[in-house]
């Protein structure tokens, strides 16, 4: 994680230590900015998910909930390792913070938007681009050019603009939650644009001296290994272990769960044995990995989350 020398701190270890800092405001903002295409400026942090520090998530994954100071909501998740529903677990999240944040007896008119953004150090889904972006869309059943908007007086009210053009005013999917899915691993591009500077340090952790994104020149600062005190220092190393280790883990059963299929496969000589082989031989490793978890003593639910694995399958390894 070096360039020009410089040892730069992981952007999910920052979020847990530093940048929840107000004078490091600038950073997240700086990346918010690059990402969302417009200004978002944090009035505060708010609780979150996973300001939990069990064994598994404090190097697995880090959330931070931030509120701009026009009330929206911001989830900026960092996820290490596969999570087979880590689609629902976004949905879930958007909507407890949407149920979470709405005082009791208020209007609907008062529920706030939020952002959802999950950067993933893991194979999530299947596309060839390493940025997504999911958003609401009402379209017509029967006109399918026909995009349904906001009334004049929804639009004056929900976002202040006065416009009785359809064409310029904003649609009912602006007020609904939206997604986007940064997958960091399969960026493997030179660097042209602020949000592809950004996605360059999320997977180096290396800051160009020539990077002019919001917020990555006060990232080049303030992020720096060597400016940690000696206590910081020691558990960020322990994180990086920690996080290469149980990358090592899903990797490895990966690997040697294809390799055992494919070898099983040739013995039977046949199509059906082949795949019947490298399911078989995935299913092994998975449970291998199970079982190496839960002598971690990471809670079953996780273990269940990110092997695929039933509870009750999981159970029986335990037994």
């Amino acid at each position: 994680m070096t360039m020009n020398g410089e040892n730069y701190i992981r952007f999910d270890w920052a979020m847990k230590r530093l940048l929840r800092n107000k004078a490091n405001y600038v950073v997240l903002e700086g990346f918010l900015s690059s990402l969302l295409g417009k200004k978002f400026k944090i009035h505060r942090f708010l609780e979150s998910e996973s300001n939990q520090e069990d064994e598994y998530d404090k190097y697995n994954r880090a959330d931070i909930l931030a509120e701009s100071e026009d009330g929206q909501l911001c989830i900026i998740e960092v996820q290490n390792s596969r999570e087979i529903t880590y689609y629902h677990r976004m949905r879930y999240g958007a909507s407890k913070v949407i149920t979470e944040y709405i005082n009791l007896g208020k209007a609907y008119g008062a529920v706030r938007k939020v952002y959802s953004i999950n950067i993933v150090y893991f194979e999530l889904g299947q596309g060839k681009d390493y940025v997504y972006h999911g958003k609401t869309e009402f379209v017509g059943e029967h006109e399918p050019h026909d995009t349904l908007k906001l009334s004049i007086r929804q639009n004056e009210k929900f976002f202040g603009i006065k416009d009785d053009k359809l064409e310029l005013r904003k649609s009912p999917g602006d007020l609904f939650p939206e997604y986007y899915i940064l997958r960091v691993n399969d960026f493997d591009k030179v660097a042209t644009t602020p949000l592809d500077e950004w996605i360059e340090f999320l997977k180096t952790g290396s800051i160009s001296s020539k990077a002019t994104a919001a917020g990555l020149p006060e990232a080049r600062e303030r992020l720096r290994v060597d400016s940690l005190s000696q206590e910081d220092k020691q558990a960020y190393y322990r994180h990086l272990e920690a996080v290469r280790h149980m990358k090592s883990l899903f990797d490895t059963s990966r690997d040697e769960g294809y390799q055992d299929g494919l070898t099983e496969g040739r013995i039977e000589g046949r199509a059906e044995g082949r795949a019947e082989g490298r399911a078989e031989g995935e299913k092994e490793k998975t449970k291998e990995i199970a079982l190496k978890l839960l002598a971690l003593n990471t809670p079953i639910d996780i273990i269940s989350q990110s092997t695929g694995l039933s509870i009750e399958e999981i159970k029986k390894l335990n037994s």
